[in-house]
């Protein structure tokens, strides 16, 4: 894949898009002292549309989704989420995101329904949170656990309930961070539909599943180590072959 390429198959920036974006990053730049872990990233992903992140280990895919999610400052550069300007702005849009990163971000010493009924608080939901919340534990098949110490979990049981705690307040964006990680076959079917596109729905998938990610993607965000764009665009115009590629450090 040559550069030049890269170039002309990259997305629209914010100010090209007919309606407000969803994500809009513009020259974003994220660093940890001496060593960048984004470097200048423009993408923009309109509202109800999926935007999937792939590149190796290093390339800054988790960065990308912690500074999306607010809980992480970008060194310079604009960033925009459902409307808000990030940093400034993340109030506005805390409650809109729905984060399913490498923890799950449970108490341990609280039950699984225990959990989701504290973050229904958090996020001013009473009966009807609680009716949400038995309705997701059920649709990842953990309604038997539901009294359950989420200690006492498997990994995979940990993050079926974690991605109840997401979905529990019907986020417009949901940002997953390789979210079918610690699941078997048959927990990661019953979650698929619960993750998957929805009407109202904005996602940005962070995956090492190259097919996975150029299938579900509308858009997709290549980074190489180091955080650079090697490519952003659509599906169609980048190849698994290509998508490898920048993993092996050969785009």
């Amino acid at each position: 894949m040559a550069e030049t390429a890269a170039v002309q198959q990259k997305s629209a920036s914010p100010s090209q898009l007919a309606e407000p974006a969803a994500v809009a990053l513009t020259g974003l730049w994220r660093e940890f002292g001496d060593r960048v872990a984004l470097r200048d990233v423009t993408v923009a992903l309109s509202r109800g549309r999926t935007l999937a992140v792939l590149g190796p280990n290093g390339a800054g895919k988790t960065t990308l989704l912690r500074i999306l999610a607010t809980l992480l400052r970008p060194s310079r550069g604009e960033v925009s989420v459902l409307g808000a300007s990030l940093p400034r702005e993340a109030w506005r849009v805390r409650g809109r995101i729905g984060y399913l990163g490498h923890e799950p971000l449970l108490y341990r010493d609280l039950s699984c329904a225990e959990n989701l009924r504290f973050q229904a608080r958090l996020y001013g939901l009473q009966d009807e949170g609680a009716k949400r919340a038995q309705a997701l534990l059920d649709g990842v098949g953990m309604s038997h656990r539901a009294g359950e110490l989420v200690g006492n979990l498997s990994a995979g049981m940990a993050q079926r309930v974690a991605v109840c705690r997401a979905l529990l307040h019907e986020p417009e964006l949901l940002l997953l961070d390789e979210p079918r990680s610690h699941l078997d076959p048959e927990a990661a079917a019953l979650v698929e539909p619960l993750l998957g596109p929805a009407p109202g729905r904005t996602r940005v998938v962070v995956t090492h599943d190259v097919e996975a990610g150029l299938a579900e993607g509308d858009l997709v965000l290549a980074l190489r180590a180091g955080g650079a764009v090697a490519y952003a665009g659509g599906a169609d115009g980048l190849s698994a072959g290509d998508a490898r590629a920048v993993y092996g450090g050969r785009q």
